[in-house]
Order: structure tokens, then sequence, then C-alpha cells
């Protein structure tokens, strides 16, 4: 496979290896001679494409299965993406094979963004700041190491409007407009929003902010709106006493989430549950005096912003979360502008990314 065109900079790395080729709809095929003649080339291209679909279905899954499991870890992986863009017949292969971050641990497509994370090890992420321009990106570990040159997942912007704050997630590091996430005058209480529904039956939020929040519709299919998914709040510190800042969240986390890997064939499911999170208590340490918690030296640098994340005792699970000292979210500093960002499920990365993005700036009540 020589070609691979892509406009998606979430898939920019994909699109480098195939030798520059930009712009128009993403597709793979075969080295041919060039034809003279924009129609020439059109019908050469509708040919091609017509030939990679007449494979036997049973050999075209077997070539899924074989990609998909010599492809580990990203860059290889980006050869799963590569075959999942040659035409519909191979997207529909892909999707049959390529299981869900839940199930298999890796991410695949965009779509997987705002699937629950891995079951049994949480999935390792890092968060890169710009303090120059406000934007902060997302990237998927490649390696062991705390920060490597990584895979793009999502971006974020953030902006003033009057007394909030708020902020834009997008997959394309260039479409950072307000605003997907919105904080009060304090910065102490943040309303989470996405422009698709999360489940079935998913009403859009009425608010003014809400309107505000400008998105593209892919899918003519799914109504248009910003839907309220989560809201994470930080307790006053009446008496300004030193010490770790306190988070509860609220986050609506699919039950009996699809695990089709195609946004467009993937079915909305009915139900969602809410869950609610709290940051793990720290530990005061007399001989360093200082608070501590056990980041399993994923956090190397102390700062206010650090936190994990658990679900009380008591909490409604439909997820199957072992017990409140299972951390489903971490979040720390590793460098001056770089931090980890350890999830699993039930959150996604996308929910993931929008709690870690409230841990960044001052919190006069809080602090």
């Amino acid at each position: 496979m020589a070609l691979w065109r892509c406009s998606s900079s979430w898939l920019s790395s994909v699109s480098r290896s195939s030798g520059g080729v930009g712009g128009g709809e993403s597709k793979v095929s075969p080295e041919i001679a060039p034809v003279s003649g924009g129609e020439g080339e059109g019908e050469e291209e509708e040919g091609e494409e017509e030939r990679w679909s007449r494979l036997l279905p049973e050999l075209l899954t077997e070539i899924m299965r074989r990609v998909d499991a010599g492809a580990e870890r990203w860059p290889p992986r980006r050869d799963v993406v590569a075959c999942a863009c040659v035409c519909r017949r191979w997207r529909d292969a892909a999707v049959s094979v390529v299981r869900p971050p839940l199930e298999c641990g890796r991410i695949t497509f965009p779509s997987s963004l705002k699937q629950p994370g891995p079951r049994d090890a949480p999935m390792h992420c890092f968060i890169r700041r710009n303090k120059k321009n406000s934007t902060f990106y997302l990237y998927l570990s490649l390696t062991q190491a705390l920060t490597d040159k990584g895979k793009f997942l999502l971006a974020a912007r953030r902006f003033r409007n009057g007394a909030h704050t708020e902020y834009i997630i997008s997959y394309d590091c260039d479409d950072l407009f307000p605003g997907s996430n919105s904080s009060d005058f304090l910065g102490t209480k943040f309303i989470i929003y996405d422009s698709q529904p999360p489940y079935d039956g998913a009403k859009p939020a009425r608010s003014q902010s809400s309107r505000r929040f400008a998105s593209k519709q892919i899918n003519p299919n799914v109504s248009g709106g910003n839907y309220e998914v989560g809201q994470v709040s930080y307790k006053f510190n009446f008496l300004k006493s030193r010490g770790p800042r306190r988070m509860q969240c609220n986050i609506q986390c699919p039950v009996g989430q699809s695990t089709a890997s195609d946004p467009l064939k993937e079915k909305l499911i009915s139900t969602s549950s809410p869950l609610a999170l709290r940051n793990k208590a720290p530990r005061w340490h007399e001989h360093l005096q200082c608070w501590c918690l056990n980041f399993h030296g994923r956090v190397t640098v102390a700062s206010v912003k650090n936190f994990q994340l658990v679900a009380p005792a008591g909490t409604s699970d439909p997820w199957g979360i072992a017990d409140e000292e299972t951390v489903i979210l971490q979040f720390g500093k590793i460098e001056d502008d770089a931090f980890t960002m350890d999830y699993r499920q039930p959150l996604s990365a996308f929910q993931a990314f929008a709690i870690c993005l409230t841990s960044f700036g001052t919190k006069l009540a809080c602090e």
C-alpha cells in the first residue's frame, strides 16, 4: 500500500508516511501508472477501488486479522487505519475485526477516544501545555517512558469569556474555537459538553452558554447540539488552610457500550448511568513535610494540580469497578509543561482529558 490521502490531523502521522499526498477523501490504493486527463484518472481510481472491493469476504477478514495482530502499537497501528480507508467493504471488515479499547487496551480509530478505556490496566497518556497560546495537546504514550514522541489524540484551547473560562476540545489541532467545557467565575465548577448525543434519547442542553458552542455535524442521522455529559467541582477552602484541592466529578458513562468501532455504523446505546468520583485523599508525610500520594512512578514533580480519582464506597457499579482503591483517573506533573494522564474504564479519553483540563489555572477559592 503506497498511497493514503487523509485530511484529518488526528491521522497526520499516517499521511506523512504515505509520501506527502494530501487532500481529498481517505483512500488506499496500489501504485499505478499516471493517467493523463482528469476524466481518465477518475475512471482509473474507481476501477482500482472496485478491484479492491471484489476480494472474497473470508480473504478480506483474514487480511484484516493479520494486519491487526501485527500492529500492537502506534505507529505500526496506522496500517489498520489505512486498510479501513480503502473502501466501504474494507472499513466494514476492519470494524468487525478491531476491538474497542475496553477489550483490547488499544486506541485505533478516532471513535475510540469516546469509548471506555481498558478494563484490566490503565491507558498511559500525557499532556503537553503551551502557555503562550493556552493550548493543550493529549498524546498516547508509545513507550514506558513518561514522555516520548507520542501519538496525537486530542487538542484543547482555553478562552476567556467575560467572567468565565471555556475550553474547546477537538480531534483537529487547527480547529480550536470556543468551547466544550466551561467554568464559573471562581473556576470551581465546570460543565462538560459533547457535540454528539452520548446515548439514545439524550436531550441537548438549553442553557445560554451551551448555545455558544459550535461544532461540525458529521453524521446527518444524529441530531446536532451540545449535550451535557458531566460536571467537575472543587470544594471551597474557607479557612485558607494549606493542603491539596478537593474535587468531585459526576460523569455520564454509557452502560452496555457497543463494541462497534465505526461511529457511522454504531448504534446509540439506550441508557447511561452517572459515575460519581472524588479525589483520593493524600497523606501527610512528617519527614518530607508535604502531602503525598503513590503515583507508582508516573508523577515526578509536586504540584497542587496532581490528583487521583476513585469511586466512593457504596457507589452503584454497573461497570465492574473493583473497590474504592481502584484509581480511575490519575493526573500529575512531570515537567514544567508536561503532565501524565492515565485512565481506565468507564471513562473515555475524551472524558478524562476534559476532567484534567479543569485542574489547570489558579482557583482562588480553593487554595
